[in-house]
């Protein structure tokens, strides 16, 4: 987004003193790590499906990521970057309450979804997943044929209307149908790992999500299927939002609006591990331009 001129010298050095006063509008820039060794893009006037404050993940008291705070914008890619271990998982399973399954871990700080808590005492947690869906590392098909696979979530949600054009819609838009129509009928597990992985984002779909999070879909897939499902996510953020987590940093530049990169630091002891943002930007930037030399060492290879 280009920035709107300023004209009247005046009018500009008032505007800079508001962004520097806390409360302002940049108030969200201002919120960053500890110490002000992350960078956080300024807010814009785009809308934000998440706003993520303070955020923290801990597992059996032992934090695993913590000082989470950026927004997630509307209709765009957003892009989780970074090494092994540093939370990139951890804090996108936040954003549907997938860790509310895992008995020892607990979440602090605020996701807000549209402006809604997501972790408020009214919530339903289901509802939230229906909402915001979930695609997984390894393509997890259901030991069912392709249309029931399609089919289940529609039906247990109780959704009306003619199952056979929901089943094909999901699979059209899933970039997965002309491929399977004639044999919907036939197991799952008799696709290839790219058609299984497609299928689980049509089974994703099926259910009219505003939202889809995306944990490494590619990384057990060859270069062909990978193309595919990033020509799919190109089509797919013109009416949803995405979140993927990535280790492919060619990926990440190739289909993402807007970068995260993500650092693993050590307790004084030198025992803990905690995951913490470096910097979040637009995914041009990061790579060419970085604010930070940790993200610069890592986007060129000379760590990882």
């Amino acid at each position: 987004m280009e920035p709107t001129e300023v004209t009247d010298p005046g009018e500009q050095q008032r505007a800079e003193e508001a962004a520097r006063t806390p409360g302002s509008e940049e108030s969200l820039a201002e919120r960053m790590t500890a110490g002000g060794d992350a960078h956080v893009a300024k807010k814009t006037d785009r809308e934000a499906v998440f706003d993520l404050r303070d955020v923290g993940v801990a597992y059996n008291g032992n934090p695993a990521v913590r000082q989470m705070t950026f927004p997630i914008y509307n209709r765009e890619i957003t892009a989780f970057i970074g090494p092994s271990g540093c939370g990139k998982s951890t804090l996108i399973r936040c954003l549907n309450r997938m860790n509310d399954l895992i008995p020892a871990a607990t979440v602090s700080g605020e996701v807000l979804y549209h402006g809604e808590d997501l972790y408020g005492p009214d919530v339903d947690p289901v509802q939230v997943r229906k909402r915001i869906g979930m695609v997984f590392q390894k393509p997890n098909p259901f030991p069912k044929s392709i249309y029931e696979n399609i089919a289940f979530g529609p039906r247990v949600l109780g959704m009306k209307g003619d199952m056979d054009e929901i089943v094909e819609k999901a699979l059209r838009r899933g970039a997965v149908w002309d491929e399977v129509k004639d044999r919907l009928k036939h197991n799952a597990f008799g696709m290839s790992g790219g058609q299984q992985q497609r299928l689980c984002i049509a089974r994703c779909l099926a259910i009219e999500p505003d939202v889809i999070l995306m944990d490494e879909p590619c990384s057990a897939l060859d270069p062909i299927s990978t193309g595919r499902i990033e020509d799919l996510m190109m089509e797919l953020k013109e009416n949803y939002s995405i979140v993927i987590v990535t280790h492919n940093m060619q990926q990440a530049a190739r289909v993402s609006d807007m970068t995260a990169f993500f650092t693993v630091e050590l307790d004084e002891d030198g025992k803990r591990r905690t995951g913490r943002v470096v910097e979040y930007d637009a995914t041009d930037k990061v790579f060419t331009n970085p604010a930070d030399a940790r993200t610069e060492a890592y986007v060129t290879g000379k760590v990882g």
